[in-house]
């Protein structure tokens, strides 16, 4: 191992001083829960956004591999504005919360929202998941489904198998890569999300890129490696026909994301990643779901096209 397990508990301090020294900020003050993994005291980053009406309803919000909690802001907004309260972490090994040198499982991050949402004595929840977040949140309501009111996968990744056409990488391989990283190969692949890049997604970029200026960066850097890990490793789409929550699948039309798609043949590269045929697919195995493709969107709806996103999220959750 790269990094030894008392040195990769990274501070959220840290993090925090370089998203004020760019300006960017979490749209809500963060509170904090304490939660026990390998032995290892960590503090889960969350905001809890409570509605003037309450309607009686709450939300979970997950983001993705690349992002944080910070770019729910307008998410946050309408959904509280319309009697919803918010709940929106960032998972352990990402953003504010604490960085633990553990193993990253799907089920071991759903286990610490469930903690999370025990500490608040929320006992139902619609959960709404991006990307990464949407294999997470399928993994929530696969094992809580009790607690899940409804489910919205925003162009979720792990709809295919990665592990069927993306080469294996080793985590010394992934480490190293993960190292590497820069500023540019940061927003080269962000820019991958748009149809069409605008400077008001500059911002997402910087966020992602910030912890490059940690003297610990190594260990963020391995816990990056171990969460491409967790996608590769641990498909959630052989389960989908388990789901017995409300699903609503909110599909970008344009979105052609694929992790791990540097690794394919560039001439084999058109062959995966067609998030309207699978979601369709995904569609026919799921109970009770439905998808709702949005033209001319990528990979971000929440951030790309706002209104049709809050229209249709609004619609889906108000539905008896």
């Amino acid at each position: 191992m790269y990094l030894k397990k008392s040195l990769i508990l990274v501070l959220f301090i840290s993090f925090s001083s370089l998203l004020k020294s760019q300006n960017l900020k979490y749209p809500y003050p963060l509170q904090f829960i304490t939660i026990n993994i390998d032995g290892q005291k960590t503090k889960m980053a969350y905001m809890d956004v409570k509605p003037e009406n309450h309607n009686g309803e709450s939300v979970l919000l997950f983001h993705g591999k690349n992002f944080t909690a910070i770019y729910w802001n307008e998410v946050i907004d309408f959904l509280s504005k319309a009697g919803y309260r918010v709940i929106a972490p960032d998972q352990l090994g990402w953003g504010m919360s604490t960085k633990p040198n553990a193993k990253y499982t799907f089920e071991m991050l759903a286990e610490n929202n469930k903690i999370l949402l025990d500490s608040l004595q929320i006992t139902r929840v619609n959960v709404l998941g991006h990307s990464m977040g949407g294999m997470l949140a399928t993994r929530f309501a696969l094992m809580y489904p009790g607690e899940t009111t409804k489910l919205i996968l925003e162009n979720p990744i792990g709809l295919e198998d990665y592990k069927k056409f993306v080469p294996y990488k080793t985590m010394e391989q992934q480490y190293k890569k993960e190292l590497a990283a820069t500023y540019a190969s940061y927003k080269k692949y962000q820019q991958t999300y748009y149809p069409v890049w605008k400077p008001q997604y500059e911002k997402y970029v910087t966020a992602q890129a910030a912890p490059l200026k940690q003297k610990d960066f190594p260990s963020v850097a391995w816990i990056n490696a171990l969460t491409y890990q967790m996608i590769y490793e641990q498909p959630v789409l052989y389960e989908f026909s388990q789901l017995t929550v409300p699903t609503l699948l909110l599909i970008g039309a344009l979105d052609r994301t694929v992790v791990g798609k540097d690794m394919i043949p560039a001439k084999k590269q058109k062959l995966y990643g067609n998030y309207p045929a699978l979601a369709a697919k995904a569609a026919k195995q799921i109970k009770n779901s439905k998808v709702v493709l949005l033209p001319g969107v990528g990979h971000i709806p929440h951030v790309q096209s706002i209104a049709a996103f809050k229209k249709n999220v609004l619609s889906f959750l108000a539905v008896q």
